[in-house]
């Protein structure tokens, strides 16, 4: 199989889709390997360090979709990459269609097989290939979260540990999965007060057995969550349903409880957000004001710490890319569930059942004859 990686486009996204191991592991096995000049630069790879492992480094993405038999990215596919699309041709990436119908309707309009990252779940319902990015975006947000509390950054002026006699900060997460668990942490090494909601008993029965001293659990709904904003001065958004837009816990009449200044990190925005007065950002222009509550909304946070997430991400998509190439995606899906789990459209039809769901799109069998 022809394995094609471009340079990532998205704006302030400084990830690779492939490691030079990756490309050692891929041609030795009998597979061409095609990296596009510089793609590894804002991770701190050269393009020497792809050429002695075997890749061909090609020049422009339009070639590499053009000969390529399955396209590794990190992020989806921008309005330039979609005329290049081949039909049939395996897209493997980080797509979260349910944020964005236009996104949807193209790639169905491609014919290509789109398998996503996000989707990619075990019989445990764990999303391996979505965790160690949730683990940085997690850690992230507490990160981004004490810089815009400063004053200058537009924030309350808070140190999130506070010092000897001043209390530290409150916050709030909402969700307590990966994103939830690791923003929970970074924060009580920071010595805040830290809150984490969610409606899973037996999730918040984990999470009080293994958070430190400072952090409280507690079941999520409506009343909750009011009262959590009116002291919370960081907010972080970290629900989600697979696939599926993210519901919404926060609206717009709620942030009139919170103090001016306040800060919310809303992780949940490649899923379309958390919060009612949400919107997509960039780390070029990553922030914006709300009823005097700071927005945080950047869609591609690991992007920012590109070595870290592209080593973090890689160590975990490389061994799907090689079976794969070795069995075909029809092949491969037959034999590995979470790659059929994976597979959002095939030849202009959705196959993800909360993708449909979301469009009102019919889903269609992934395994029927063709």
């Amino acid at each position: 199989m022809i394995i094609g990686v471009p340079k990532e486009i998205k704006l302030d996204e400084y990830r690779v889709a492939m490691l030079p191991v990756g490309v050692e592991e891929l041609t030795r096995r009998g597979h061409k390997v095609l990296i596009e000049q510089g793609a590894g630069l804002g991770s701190g790879l050269a393009d020497h360090d792809y050429l002695e492992n075997g890749c061909e480094m090609v020049d422009e993405a339009a070639e590499i979709f053009a000969r390529a038999d399955m396209i590794v990215k990190v992020k989806e596919p921008m309005p330039a990459e979609w005329s290049l699309i081949r039909p049939g041709q395996i897209v493997f990436t980080y797509f979260h269609f349910a944020a964005d119908r236009e996104l949807t309707e193209a790639i169905l309009a491609t014919n290509c097989t789109a398998v996503a990252y996000e989707t990619l779940a075990d019989d445990q319902g764990r999303l391996p290939l979505l965790t160690p990015m949730s683990e940085v975006a997690g850690r992230m947000s507490i990160q981004e979260g004490a810089k815009y509390l400063e004053r200058p950054q537009m924030g309350r002026g808070i140190l999130l540990g506070g010092v000897p006699g001043v209390a530290p900060a409150w916050i709030t997460v909402l969700g307590g999965g990966v994103v939830g668990a690791n923003a929970a942490k970074i924060a009580a090494g920071f010595h805040a007060n830290v809150s984490i909601l969610d409606i899973n008993m037996d999730r918040l029965r984990y999470l009080d057995d293994v958070m430190p001293p400072n952090v409280d659990v507690l079941f999520s709904d409506r009343h909750t969550i009011r009262k959590q904003l009116e002291r919370a001065d960081l907010v972080v958004g970290a629900v989600l349903i697979p696939g599926a837009k993210a519901p919404r816990l926060v609206e717009r009449e709620d942030l009139k409880r919170m103090q001016p200044g306040s800060v919310i990190i809303d992780v949940a925005i490649d899923q379309g957000g958390c919060i009612e007065t949400s919107k997509p950002t960039s780390h070029s222009n990553p922030t914006y004001i709300v009823d005097d509550v700071l927005h945080y909304c950047v869609t591609n946070m690991p992007g920012a710490v590109g070595r870290t997430s592209t080593y973090a991400l890689c160590n975990v998509t490389l061994p799907y890319v090689i079976q794969i190439a070795q069995q075909g995606i029809d092949t491969a899906a037959q034999a590995s569930k979470p790659i059929a789990r994976a597979i959002n459209m095939q030849a202009g039809k959705v196959t993800n059942q909360a993708v449909a769901e979301t469009f009102e799109l019919p889903c269609a069998d992934l395994f029927a004859k063709k």
